[in-house]
């Protein structure tokens, strides 16, 4: 059989069996909800499989759950993409209901899978409660303003250079330079590094705390105009030309917005399971970890391919060790 563009979203690697349990763990409840009735303000109904009602929500939804889209993000349901997620919901919607004709539903495995499914889906409501209510205007701007305040600011300098294999060659650039040559007329000459000789030598602005230690000592006093050097350096010797320097800008709220949610979201994730674990004690019945080559990492019956979202145990583990630094 040729794989269609319909079909292949449903045979990716335990696509469709993580899709069918979801489906199978939502079907109970959907069986007595009012089918006519908007599941979210302004939703539309978009299709109707059996006595069921496919909402434009329940499309966007599974595009999230897809990574198509990012959660909040619009989707127009005139789109293409719109209308091959539809698709899709529609085939996962008339699997399930065949799955529960067949009494699937009462099978011992698949009342496990979807009781570990109807778990997450709680767990993962929770979260979401928990982390709209700290993930607050307020909150982020709070944040903000001390990492401000607690950051310690550097100038910023616009330089360019002129490198020399050797201290002779160093010595005779700046001699050039005294005598009232053109500083990035004299880069492109003389100047042995290749990223900035035919730019005339421009470096364009630093901080002083992300450039090379020689560097910063060498421009450490000097002022606009002011030329430095010769000093050694990895590169070579180096001769400097400050054009400009100015105390370094933080990053703006609406740059540190993305890095600042992050990381309010991960806190109040590992805040939430680090309240929930002292009210509950839990024990390891098994040794520790070990990262044994070739060793089976889930039970057989597990079903194959990644999870279609991250668990709140994930989001603590990122907590715990951030990838991204806060501003």
């Amino acid at each position: 059989m040729t794989a269609t563009p319909k079909t292949r979203a449903l045979l990716r690697p335990g696509r469709a069996a993580a899709l069918a349990l979801g489906l199978l763990a939502l079907a109970a409840c959907e069986r007595h909800a009012p089918q006519n009735r908007p599941p979210e303000p302004g939703d539309r109904a978009v299709a109707t499989v059996g006595d069921q009602t496919v909402w434009a929500s329940d499309v966007k939804r599974e595009a999230v759950a897809q990574g198509l889209i990012g959660e909040g993000e619009p989707l127009d349901i005139s789109s293409l993409t719109f209308h091959q997620v539809l698709d899709e919901v529609i085939d996962q919607k008339l699997l399930a209901a065949e799955a529960i004709r067949r009494k699937f539903d009462d099978e011992p495995l698949v009342k496990r899978r979807l009781a570990a499914a109807r778990e997450r889906i709680l767990g993962d409501a929770l979260i979401e409660a928990e982390v709209e209510h700290a993930v607050s205007d307020s909150a982020i701007q709070g944040l903000y303003d001390e990492q401000v305040r607690l950051s310690k600011q550097t100038d910023e300098f616009h330089a360019r250079q002129i490198v020399s294999a050797s201290q002779a060659d160093a010595d005779a650039v700046r001699k050039a330079l005294g005598g009232g040559a053109p500083f990035d007329a004299l880069a492109m000459q003389r100047s042995t590094d290749a990223a900035t000789r035919f730019n005339g030598g421009d470096l364009g602005y630093v901080a002083a705390d992300a450039m090379p230690q020689a560097y910063a000592s060498a421009l450490a006093g000097a002022k606009p105009g002011d030329i430095v050097g010769p000093f050694k350096a990895d590169a070579g010797w180096v001769v400097l030309k400050l054009e400009d320097r100015r105390p370094e800008k933080p990053l703006s709220m609406e740059q540190a917005r993305p890095q600042i949610v992050r990381f309010l979201h991960f806190s109040e994730v590992r805040d939430v399971l680090g309240r929930l674990r002292q009210k509950t004690p839990t024990k390891l019945l098994i040794g520790p970890a070990q990262d044994v080559p070739g060793a089976p990492r889930e039970p057989a019956s597990a079903p194959a391919g990644p999870a279609a979202s991250a668990t709140p145990a994930a989001a603590s583990a990122a907590a715990a060790n951030p990838t991204e630094k806060t501003p």
